[in-house]
């Protein structure tokens, strides 16, 4: 409604005291009463929501006579909503932390704006070239709230966010979502390209020594006047509400500070600037006080940013001996001095001044120090892990797991270091009983966790141990060490050199057994197997562990080695060699395998060839689990080793299969064609069926861009596996002279069996190469008779269309092989959209159709950059299509067969935008008439009414409206789905 009919309708009728809800925003533009809304003690709707609703109404986009949408006017309505807005930021003195927790960052963005439009900033000028002291105080003020706001929004965002539980998907409130989304994170990308600029800005600010005014309702008011009115109070004198100069900077103080923190992650060195801006912050608030009406500063959220810049940047006037305990432990950890650490955390097990988060906090950095290769951290872990421990055991709490896992395996270094710990722990002359008593029974409950006695007598022989046990405690755990040990003599009192004692060969033997299980060390190994050897003559140490596994045509080898020591150390190396390999520790394998290697290779040619083997499967796994991730070739050396291994003609060479399989593996995955086409011998065709595999797999390959006819090898790569695939049957004749067939099993005919085809697909990775198996797979599970619903594949017309012998054909295996590989597949790259439909049409044929659409809609994506993109005709075929009007030629009978159907969900009028054909709209508006349902009936005409809809537009109108409406729907549809 405009202006003037407005001013008519309400000289001929009356004013409603209270405005419709729906028309709010309507009745106080026309009325002029936002004043007088925002004077009511709890004015409904509230200020932020009127700036909501003032500026969406402003930004509403328009239709010109093209039907096309236009950006919003620039009409006098506009004009007046954005400056509503404005007067009711200027009615919460333009206080960021009421705007910012209210308005969402597109909302608040386009407000400050307004201001600076308002205020006669010149648009496209940076604000880092404005000189700020010859501006008027309201434009300098403008453009300051703009660049507070633009840094305070950067911090905020780099701030977890916990998210909000969602509630049922649906559709309209998920688009509007992930607009806003879109949008702010668009407006964070430009803010944070200038955030040195706005930083710029603000440093510039603290040199001001003059007042600065902001915008009030009566000046914005003015403003909106006649220019000579505006130029003459608004811009040259001082117009608006006053911000003081100490008022404003120590704002922008406060905000630069917490920018600079922000930063300081990425460069320590910034934190200096943001300790500075801190307490300059804090000088500022004694001088204006807190109770400023205009500065508004957390002083709880302040004095924890200063505690942390004490922590991360210490005042250089100050010593070591002024600094906090926190300090101290983080300049220690910054620049690697844990021994000081270490002395401070005992130090604290005396005053107990630091809290035991904080202790805990360092020992799980240390941790992860450790944990990412840091070996010599893990002496330091253990000294901070047992500082940590005392002082929990002093305060009564139990002892950590960490603890008793880095005490597992304990030495003479740890006692003597846990010894000196408790001792500087404890004051006897002013400890409580209770103090003593926990010291006491953690010695006690150490000496009865240790298994070797010469560990015991060095803590029952400790001074402190004899001062905190009474000598009827001392005895009683005598007692009990002697009942877990009786053959050892053991004595009160503490003796000279506790070495002497002799300790039991079996408590040796076993704590040895314990350290060659866990060592992964060869020499290591070694030494530990020649003590073992030099204790008893009876054992076999290979037998130790039962996780110790060597595959059997090695075992025979390896266990045929007449002296004992030497047999044990060949099938060790080996097993924990391949075990190794087997968790990726790629390093220690190699190591341990070389060890091997230099040993077999004095008295054995066999086992230094097994020993060759073992360590090439070992660069092929090396190599693919590294550079080769990345596309980086192998090294010619190691191709030339695989193929030398596979011409290999050596008799009575124990051969694992799986090193054949790998090596055809990496030939196809590197793309070694030629070789396994035209160079692999002739004897390699016979008698290795991987590779004969590998060299019909390669042909297809080389083959696959010429006819058809020229594809000889594609119908003996299909004939092979056909018979892979293949079954036999047993039968048996009856007393009656019948024949029954009693059952299936696998084929032996073929060259390998289907398990093991199956492992041999899973290593490969090349695409192409995986594609003609999906696709062989694929059309012979199509060739089924019984079969419904076809899958597609790539290629697949270069395979036979029929089997001679169709009841020979494990086609349940097949469907279940297609599964895995599919599986597979996608695992490899789960982005190839051809992959995603053999899944999808597996899935329809399954009549899994939820699955099916959710596959069909990510090979859709994939191809399309989600939707933004025509999907390709290849991949959304008329097989595919998704609705009736996707169709080339619209399926209206199924459309309106399927519109009939009473078992429709509520919802399904949310889904009337996203339909383009008017006749399948006319049709819904009849079929919902007919039903009585009137609010669906409105939805499908309102869907009608649409122009871009409209019949006599232009063909290019109509099909732009389409593809408009599919990328939509597909795109609602897809994250759904996903």
């Amino acid at each position: 409604m405009s202006a003037e009919a407005a001013d008519r309708e309400a000289a001929t009728s009356s004013r409603p005291c209270t405005p419709p809800q729906t028309c709010w925003f309507e009745f106080l533009l026309e009325e002029s009463l936002l004043e007088k809304h925002l004077r009511k003690p709890c004015p409904d709707p509230a200020p932020v929501q009127l700036i909501v609703q003032f500026l969406e109404q402003a930004s509403k986009p328009s239709v010109n006579e093209q039907n096309q949408v236009q950006p919003p006017p620039d009409n006098k309505r506009n004009r007046i909503l954005k400056l509503l807005a404005l007067k009711v930021a200027a009615h919460l003195k333009w206080d960021l932390d009421i705007l910012e927790k209210s308005l969402s960052v597109p909302v608040l963005n386009m407000l400050l704006n307004e201001l600076l439009c308002i205020s006669k900033v010149p648009p496209g000028t940076k604000h880092v070239d404005m000189d700020l002291a010859t501006l008027p105080p309201t434009t300098a003020m403008a453009i300051l709230l703009y660049n507070r706001w633009a840094i305070r929004t950067i911090v905020q965002s780099s701030f977890p966010v916990k998210q909000a539980k969602p509630g049922p998907p649906q559709l309209s409130v998920m688009n509007q979502m992930q607009q806003e989304k879109e949008l702010t994170e668009n407006i964070l990308k430009v803010l944070k390209e200038q955030a040195s600029d706005s930083i710029l800005v603000l440093e510039a600010a603290l040199t001001l020594n003059k007042d600065l005014y902001v915008h009030t309702m009566r000046t914005l008011d003015l403003l909106a006047m006649e220019p000579g009115v505006v130029n003459g109070e608004t811009e040259s004198s001082p117009a608006g509400l006053k911000i003081k100069t100490e008022e404003m900077q120590c704002q922008v103080c406060y905000d630069l500070g917490t920018a600079y923190f922000q930063q300081g992650s990425a460069n320590s060195a910034i934190y200096e600037k943001a300790r500075e801006k801190f307490f300059r912050t804090k000088e500022l608030i004694s001088e204006i006080g807190s109770l400023s009406l205009h500065c508004t500063i957390d002083e709880k959220r302040l004095a924890g940013y200063c505690q942390a810049c004490n922590v991360l940047v210490p005042s250089s006037d100050s010593t070591s001996q002024q600094l906090t305990p926190y300090s101290q432990v983080h300049i220690c950890l910054r620049s690697g001095n844990y021994q000081e650490v270490i002395k401070i955390f005992i130090e604290d097990n005396l005053t107990f001044s630091l809290p035991v988060q904080f202790r805990q906090s360092v020992l799980r950095e240390l941790f992860q120090k450790a944990q990412q290769g840091s070996e010599a951290l893990d002496e330091i872990c253990f000294k901070v892990c047992a500082c940590n421990t005392v002082r929990d055991i002093l305060e009564g709490r139990t002892i950590s797991v960490q603890f008793n896992q880095l005490f597992l395996t304990p030495n003479k270094e740890k006692i003597d270091f846990l010894l000196e710990v408790c001792s500087r722990s404890i004051n006897l002359e002013k400890a409580s009983d209770s103090l003593k008593g926990n010291m006491a029974a953690f010695l006690k409950n150490v000496c009865l966790g240790l298994e070797d006695l010469q560990y015991v007598f060095m803590i029952s022989s400790h001074e402190l141990f004899i001062t905190l046990l009474k000598d009827e405690e001392q005895k009683l755990l005598i007692d009990q060490m002697r009942k877990r040990c009786p053959r050892v003599n053991l004595c009160i009192k503490p003796v000279t050199s506790f070495y002497d004692i002799p300790a039991s060969a079996s408590v040796n033997i076993g704590q040895l057994e314990h350290q060659l299980i866990l060592s992964v060390d060869p020499w290591r190994i070694r030494q530990i197997l020649i003590e073992l050897h030099g204790m008893t003559s009876e054992r076999q140490f290979w037998t130790v562990s039962n996780k110790w596994e060597v595959p059997s045509v090695y075992s025979g080898v390896i266990l045929g080695i007449k002296d004992s020591l030497t047999r044990d150390l060949v099938y060790i190396l080996m097993a924990k060699g391949l075990h190794c390999s087997t968790v990726k520790d790629f390093s220690h394998a190699k190591q341990l395998f070389a060890a091997c290697l230099e040993l077999v290779t004095e008295f054995s040619p066999k086992l230094r060839q097994v020993m060759l083997n073992e360590m090439l499967l070992l660069d092929i796994h090396t190599h693919e689990a590294g550079t080769g991730q990345s596309g980086e070739r192998p090294p010619s050396d190691l191709i030339s080793r695989v193929r030398g291994y596979l011409e290999m003609r050596l008799p009575d060479i124990p051969l694992r299969q799986v090193i054949a399989e790998e090596c055809v593996a990496f030939l196809l995955n590197w793309r070694e064609n030629e070789y396994l086409t035209l160079q692999v011998p002739a004897f390699l065709l016979q008698s290795n069926p991987y590779v004969k595999l590998g060299q019909l797999l390669a042909a297809t390959c080389k083959e696959l861009p010429g006819p058809k006819e020229s594809r000889r090898t594609a119908k003996d790569l299909w004939e092979v596996v056909v018979q892979i695939c293949s079954v036999s049957s047993q039968h048996k004749r009856g007393s009656d002279g019948r024949v029954s067939l009693i059952k299936q099993r696998e084929s032996t005919l073929g060259i390998m069996y289907r398990s093991e085809l199956l492992s041999f697909i899973k290593k490969l990775r090349e695409p192409l190469v995986l594609t003609i198996i999906l696709s062989l797979f694929v059309k012979l599970h199509n060739v089924r008779e019984d079969i419904v619903n076809d899958i597609t594949a790539e290629h697949i017309s270069i395979w036979p269309s029929s089997i001679p012998n169709l009841q020979s054909v494990d086609f349940e295996a097949v469907a279940i092989t297609v599964k895995e590989l599919v599986r597979y597949a996608l695992a490899i790259n789960p982005g190839n959209h051809s992959w995603l439909l053999i899944q999808a049409d597996s899935y329809f044929a399954a009549n899994q159709y939820s699955a099916a659409l959710h596959y069909y809609l990510q090979a859709g994506a994939v191809c399309s950059d989600f939707f933004n993109k025509t999907v390709p005709p290849d991949v959304y075929t008329d097989q595919v299509a998704i609705l009736c009007q996707f169709l080339r030629e619209i399926d209206y009978k199924t459309a309106f067969k399927s519109l009939q159907e009473q078992n429709s969900h509520d919802a399904m009028d949310s889904y009337y935008d996203y339909i383009w054909d008017v006749t399948i709209l006319e049709y819904l508006t009849y079929l919902h008439h007919k039903r009585g349902e009137t609010d669906k009936r409105q939805i499908a005409i309102k869907a009608i009414g649409q122009t871009e809809l409209n019949a006599s537009n232009p063909e290019e109108v109509l099909q732009l409206a389409a593809q408009r409406r599919k990328k939509k729907f597909l795109q609602a549809m897809a994250k759904l789905y996903f």
